[in-house]
């Protein structure tokens, strides 16, 4: 297949989507303009071209997997580039957005005269021989993005209109990373309160299952906690009308953003994290 893929950024998710895509005979194109020397290297790993930020318009689909933060300055950016360029790709968004943001998105592409999807990625980036996260989409223009199956992504299309893909993300993402804000906060209150230990043994006990995904999931997040603020505001936003539920993710956002900065300066907080985690060599 002749097909040729931009992915807006090359981080771990969509460095992983392009080896994906460039397995099965894509060409996927990226800019590495200011990129560190890790991100840069990871993109050519991953088989993706570093081109101009006017080539990325040349491309049948570009993909927006961007920190949920940047995703409506990057739909700012490319509007002047699509909207001069006589090729029209399909633009998917494919972050994790409240559906009022992802319509935010549609309307300042909508002068480009480009098709915009709504996309949703849930589940870890795709490793070599297995079938990687499923891929959501959802808006009139959706069928589209149909070659992505063929490429090697687990599509799958809702009958919906943009922001259909968005709220699937949100409920998500506000169930799974939510427990993990939740467990992190009661870890930490009961080692400052002395109870660590009786903790530990407790879940080991009676949420044994429960346990063992704190274990895994909360050390996995200290990188990520910096891009999960924005993520929980989104969903704060997605609850807008249910105002006490709204705010468990407001909260969310707040210890986010505090273990994000405890985390980058191996503060304490951390450090008694990984010290109840600890407690399984202990007991």
């Amino acid at each position: 297949m002749n097909i040729v893929i931009a992915i807006h950024s090359p981080g771990a998710m969509g460095s992983a989507i392009s080896a994906r895509l460039v397995e099965h005979g894509a060409r996927v194109l990226t800019s590495l303009d200011g990129r560190s020397a890790a991100t840069v290297e990871r993109a050519r790993a991953a088989g993706m071209e570093d081109v101009s930020p006017k080539a990325i318009t040349t491309a049948d689909l570009i993909l927006s997997i961007v920190p949920p933060g940047e995703a409506v300055a990057l739909a700012k950016q490319l509007v002047t580039r699509l909207s001069e360029s006589r090729h029209k790709p399909v633009f998917i968004d494919c972050n994790a957005l409240s559906p009022k943001t992802k319509t935010q998105v549609a309307i300042t592409l909508a002068e480009t005269g480009c098709d915009v999807i709504d996309g949703a990625i849930i589940g870890a980036p795709p490793q070599p021989g297995e079938k990687g996260p499923r891929f959501y989409v959802s808006g009139e223009q959706s069928g589209r993005a149909s070659v992505l199956r063929a490429l090697g992504l687990d599509l799958r299309q809702i009958d919906g209109p943009i922001g259909a893909a968005a709220a699937l993300k949100m409920s998500y993402a506000g169930i799974n990373k939510g427990i993990m804000a939740i467990g992190t906060a009661m870890l930490l209150a009961a080692s400052r309160s002395g109870a660590s230990t009786e903790l530990y043994r407790e879940l080991g006990e009676s949420l044994p299952q429960l346990l063992s995904r704190f274990e895994t999931g909360i050390p996995d997040m200290y990188p990520k906690a910096y891009r999960w603020v924005a993520e929980m505001r989104e969903i704060a936003a997605f609850l807008s009308e249910d105002k006490a539920a709204a705010m468990i993710f407001e909260g969310a956002a707040q210890l986010y953003d505090r273990l994000a900065t405890d985390i980058a300066n191996e503060g304490q907080e951390r450090g008694t994290l990984d010290e109840f985690f600890q407690k399984r060599c202990d007991l």
